[in-house]
């Protein structure tokens, strides 16, 4: 792991960028009332996501086999099925829900998940214009 990235802690906050590669954002883990959350920084906006996330589309991903399209999408667009925003969103994944905890930003799995994932070794992520995907590694 190379320190210049970060460590996700509050203070060294991982420094990713969205799948195309067009934004830069932050990421760090902390625990608030009791749960183990991401928090995603871009620009003014402060995005949280369940920490399980990683684990458990790490899981789905496997089972997958293969690429799995991102399909971002906000809160108020229906998310394109079969994407892993659908999936971060759908009642059948492991916790049966959103796994975005901002109200009215509970969007956008599909764009600041995966690159974290990337990081951390869990996942490989395109980096096209759009429609990119992951494969779990």
């Amino acid at each position: 792991m190379r320190e210049d990235l970060g460590s996700g802690t509050p203070d060294d906050p991982w420094r990713l960028k969205t799948p195309p590669l067009t934004s830069e954002f932050t990421v760090h883990r902390e625990s608030r009332d009791g749960r183990d959350i991401l928090v995603c920084i871009d620009g003014d906006t402060e995005l949280h996501f369940d920490a399980r996330c990683l684990e458990h589309l790490r899981a789905i991903l496997k089972v997958a086999g293969g690429w799995v399209e991102l399909g971002p999408a906000d809160e108020q667009t229906e998310a394109k099925p079969g994407t892993v925003e659908a999936w971060g969103r759908s009642p059948d994944n492991p916790i049966h829900g959103w796994y975005g905890l901002t109200p009215g930003l509970r969007g956008q799995f599909g764009m600041y998940v995966p690159p974290l994932m990337e990081r951390l070794g869990l996942a490989e992520v395109e980096h096209k214009p759009h429609r990119n995907r992951m494969r779990a590694l």
